[in-house]
């Protein structure tokens, strides 16, 4: 994902300019891309006053979350890859929300046995690729696949840690993410939100946003929305500038 191609001084490099903060992402394995921007843009924030960002890596998805919040009191960033971790940290005490996002180097499971706190959001970017060719190396293979983090022990994990009338929110490939609503339901969570995502109006859904409850409520339907990233001559449509014109430079 790149920004528009100003030439403009003072853009940092080693990472991505956003409107109100830097996110360096050179000593992680999982660059800043369009998926985390996606689910930051879009998880519900409202009245959230603890959030969770497991799989953190460079502390993209828990900045954006600390912009658009306005009661937030803490956001926890999990991270398995010890240096993506110790980025993350740096990312979030050079941003100006240094006090409340606080990043754990941790294996998600352990942090849940552990920790009593309950969050109003948990979010997460997931890995998706089930084991299958070895990347170049295993930082790499640990952040693209599902080795290390299965669907099922994600949603175990969030589980225990989600707050009663709280949401889970990740953001899949489109194929991946309805075989991921399966395993959801049949651990009894919810969808309270999808968005289904494309590139272009001409292409398929590729994406998809997930919005999860443990809690039923029969009475609401599941809210379903569609986002087209692109207009046929290859520019931003307006709803994703909408989604975005907050954080990306130049929109």
């Amino acid at each position: 994902m790149n920004q528009k191609k100003v030439k403009k001084a003072g853009l940092r490099k080693g990472g991505f300019t956003f409107k109100q903060f830097f996110v360096a992402h050179d000593k992680c394995e999982m660059k800043v891309g369009t998926d985390g921007v996606l689910l930051g843009a879009w998880a519900p924030i409202d009245n959230v006053k603890r959030a969770l960002d497991i799989g953190t890596g460079s502390g993209l998805i828990a900045l954006m979350l600390a912009q658009r919040a306005n009661k937030i009191e803490c956001i926890d960033g999990i991270e398995l890859d010890e240096n993506a971790a110790l980025q993350a940290t740096e990312n979030a005490q050079e941003s100006q929300w240094h006090s409340f996002i606080h990043i754990h180097h941790s294996d998600i499971h352990h942090y849940a046995e552990q920790v009593q706190n309950k969050y109003d959001l948990i979010v997460s970017n997931p890995p998706y690729f089930e084991p299958a060719i070895a990347c170049r190396n295993d930082v790499r293979e640990q952040a693209r696949y599902t080795k290390t983090l299965t669907h099922e022990g994600l949603l175990d994990s969030a589980q225990s840690l989600i707050a009663e009338d709280g949401l889970f929110c990740v953001v899949l490939p489109y194929s991946i993410g309805e075989q991921f609503i399966e395993i959801a339901e049949k651990k009894e969570w919810n969808i309270a939100k999808r968005v289904n995502i494309k590139d272009s109006a001409d292409k398929p859904y590729h994406r998809i946003l997930l919005a999860f409850q443990r809690q039923r409520q029969d009475s609401v339907e599941c809210s379903i929305d569609e986002l087209i990233i692109r207009n046929n001559e290859g520019h931003y449509t307006d709803k994703f500038q909408s989604w975005v014109t907050d954080f990306y430079l130049y929109y």
